[in-house]
């Protein structure tokens, strides 16, 4: 059984703040254990990408991996939200705004999240704790 079929896979910019404080979002709120994640820059990443026809601009955009279906940019968030705790999943609501009204406003945000909250040197470095939830330390 490969990965994806056990769990949604959510890749990130493993170099984006923004990106990064995303995923420590999610990590607290995925009380099902449902996600693991990968930094999209990550070799174990690329290979699982490799299975899909990815966009070529896909280090912009957040990627959500369910079984087959790849989802990228608002469509992803939204879907990670609807297995969030709390009242997270009421985010969902929000799909039926189409996506060319969502989306430009998720890339404005994109384009500018270097600029606005910062760039690592390095991917990210899960802790001992965090390291179950990643691809790369599975």
């Amino acid at each position: 059984m490969s990965i994806q079929e056990k769990y949604d896979i959510v890749m990130f910019d493993g170099v984006c703040n923004l990106c990064n404080d995303a995923v420590d979002f999610i990590i607290v709120r995925d009380k099902k254990d449902k996600f693991k994640f990968g930094a999209l820059q990550d070799e174990t990443s690329k290979e699982i990408l490799e299975e899909f026809d990815v966009k070529e601009d896909y280090l912009d955009s957040i990627i959500l991996i369910r079984k087959d279906k790849i989802y990228y940019k608002s469509r992803a968030a939204l879907e990670i939200s609807r297995n969030l705790s709390g009242l997270w999943p009421l985010a969902y609501a929000l799909i039926v705004i189409p996506s060319f009204i969502r989306d430009p406003i998720y890339d404005w945000i994109a384009k500018n999240r270097y600029k606005w909250f910062g760039k690592r040197e390095t991917c990210r470095f899960p802790s001992d704790e965090e390291r179950a939830k990643f691809l790369e330390g599975r």
